[in-house]
This record gives structure tokens, sequence and C-alpha cells, in this order.
């Protein structure tokens, strides 16, 4: 072979090999509970991403490349949410992660993501710490795109003691960070009105008796009953409320909008109310496809969602994330994060039109006049009026 002949070849297989290099998948983690209690939440905001890749891949992908989605099951452990945030990162190579429906989890495996310089859309978990665990670091990579516990509890004591004037408020909140974190951060709503709560109970994952905590909040004279937890408990404090022939509104976080609540509660579910960034509702076409989509798809028993808000924002955050690398150019890390903090391009998605989100300084992009309040009506959520 003459020399021109060696060049030649060794140009078309440097070719090839760019060209198979630029086809290569954008790697992107899916980390959630998919599994136990918290599996509605988990499995609605998987579904929801799946949808929003497919409909990106179906249009050409991101930079000539098709989105590749690694989903992991976390369990809701933290321990294991720290062990996927390992494997993603150093064996998946994965260019981002979306997920996180549990603070805890949240807390103990994005700080992988950070030494990494690797973005985290936290687009479930909301404890109000989360996009704030490295804020004093020069770089954060956290982001988020749900309704912080900052934002859910000022809602909820709007609600409970500015609008509907209840003087007496017990909270029940479970003992996980997500619970502990949101009890603390309800109280700081109510002392900034010189307001106690006249109980403070805690009860664990997977309890079926709540009524040592509900008697006590009764015997205090609890006018109103504040949660926060997940679904499969909540639906304990309804039923165990209803034992009692204790009739007191509840309303707690967006978690009782879960279907594990619903069905689990019945009746007893039927005038709870939590803030919400997304309803089953066809309000808008954006919404009606994306409704469509979802139950063509996956089929969910009579045709509701598990969780309408995670499987909404969980779509919304692939889109942010697309809208970033497509601005970066590139899927590094550190020019992703800072296209993410400068979005040029408004994202259309289900929650909101996304108009700049994010900045340097400020990862959150729900802000309080994009959350509405739920209520539970015979076995699906809608807007209260």
């Amino acid at each position: 072979m003459n020399f021109k002949l060696k060049l030649l070849v060794a140009g078309l297989a440097l070719g090839f090999a760019a060209a198979s290099q630029a086809a290569d998948p954008i790697k992107i983690g899916v980390s959630g509970p998919f599994t136990g209690g918290s599996a509605p939440m988990g499995v609605s905001m998987r579904d929801g991403v799946k949808l929003a890749v497919a409909e990106i891949n179906a249009k050409g992908g991101v930079l000539g490349r098709q989105l590749q989605i690694i989903e992991r099951d976390d369990e809701a452990k933290n321990e294991r949410g720290v062990q996927i945030a390992q494997e993603l990162i150093n064996k998946e190579r994965v260019v981002a992660t979306v997920g996180y429906i549990n603070t805890g989890v949240a807390l103990a495996s994005q700080r992988f993501y950070q030494d990494a310089k690797i973005p985290v859309m936290n687009n479930v978990a909301t404890g109000s710490i989360i996009t704030k665990q490295f804020a004093d670091q020069p770089e954060n990579y956290i982001f988020r795109n749900s309704a912080s516990d900052q934002i859910q509890s000022q809602m909820i004591i709007k609600e409970a003691v500015d609008n509907r004037k209840f003087k007496k408020v017990a909270i029940l909140a479970d003992s996980t960070n997500y619970g502990q974190l949101g009890r603390e951060d309800l109280e700081k709503v109510l002392d900034k009105r010189g307001m106690k709560p006249v109980a403070v109970e805690k009860y664990n994952i997977k309890d079926v008796d709540m009524t040592a905590q509900l008697l006590k909040a009764k015997q205090a004279g609890a006018d109103v009953v504040l949660t926060y937890g997940i679904g499969p408990e909540l639906a304990q404090i309804a039923n165990g409320m209803e034992k009692l022939g204790w009739k007191v509104p509840l309303i707690g976080s967006w978690t009782l909008s879960m279907a594990n609540f619903i069905d689990n509660a019945g009746k007893n579910g039927n005038g709870t109310r939590m803030p919400q960034t997304f309803i089953q509702d066809a309000s808008t076409p954006k919404r009606k496809a994306f409704i469509d989509a979802y139950v063509k798809a996956y089929n969910p028993p009579q045709g509701r969602m598990p969780s309408p808000v995670s499987a909404a924002q969980g779509y919304d955050s692939i889109y942010l994330l697309a809208a970033a690398i497509k601005q970066a150019g590139s899927t590094e890390g550190p020019k992703v994060k800072a296209a993410l903090e400068n979005l040029n391009e408004k994202v259309e998605g289900v929650v909101t039109s996304y108009s700049k989100p994010y900045s340097k300084d400020d990862h959150e992009a729900i802000t309080a006049d994009v959350t509405v309040f739920g209520e539970v009506k015979d076995g699906k959520v809608v807007q209260a009026k």
C-alpha cells in the first residue's frame, strides 16, 4: 500500500470513528423509587421522562444524537441512592441525572454529582435545602423544577390560617427527612404569625395505626390537621380520623394527591387539600396532548395518573435539560450548567412556560404563582374553589 493510499484509509477510518462517536446517545440517568410506598411518584416521574425523551428523539434528538435514559430504582433508600449515583457517574457516564423523589435520597446522593460536575435536575423532591446544599461552593450543579417546601408551607398555612381562619393547628409528619424538614418549614411560617401548633406528632413509614397521634391532636383541641408524609400513611391518618369520629379538615403537602392516598382513604379523603403544580385536567392544548399521550402509552387504571405532578415535572425536566444541552452545544457538565443558568430559549412545559427559569444564584424553576390548590373529590384531584 503506497503512502497516499495509507493516508486515504487512515482518513476514512478517522471519519467513521468520528461519525460513530457523534452518533453515540446522550445518556441521562433517571433515579427514583419504582417500587414501595413512593412508587406512584417514581413511576409517574419515569413515565413522564420517557414520553419527553420519545418526543425529542422522534424529532432528531439533541445535537444530532438520541437521548438514552438509564433507569435505576432507588427504592426510596438513601444508601441505594448513593450506590446508584456512583454507578451512573462512573460506569454509565451519564451527562446528567433527573429524578429524586425523596428528599433524604437527594441529600445523600447528589453530592457525588456535585463533585463530578454533573448537573442534577430534581424534578419531584421538595425539601427546601435541596438546591442550597452546595450553595456555598463556587459552582452549584443542583437544580429543581418542583415546588419547594418553602413555597408549599407558606401556601398551606395561608390556606389554613388566613383563608379558613383555623386557630388550633396540629401537625402530623413522618419521620423521614422529607417529613421532618417539611414540619420545620410549617412551624417557621406559623411562628411568623405568632402561632404555635397545639400538637406536633411523628410517625414512621409503614405505620398502620395513627390512633395515638390523632388522639393527642384531638385532645389538644386541634381544628385542622396539617400533614407532611406520603400516600399510604396519609391514608391511615384520614381513615383514623373517621374511626375516631373526628371530622376536621386535612390540609398538607402535595403528596396528598398520590393515588395510594386517594384509593386507600376512599371517601375519607374527600375535601383534602394540597398544593399542586399540575392537575390532570386538559386545561390547555399542551396539557391535553400530554395527558392523552400518557394515558395512551401507559393505560393507568381509570385513566388516572398515579401522581400527575410527578409525571408532569418529570416530562418538563427533560425539556429543560435538552434545551440547555442544545444551547451549550456540548454535554460537558460545566457548560450544561452554565446554559441552564442562562437559558435563551423559552421552554414550553406542561407545568408552565419556562422563561429563564434559573440564574447562577437561583436554581429553583417553580415560583409560588405557578402553584395552585388541589382538592380530592370522588377519587381524583380537582382544582380547589
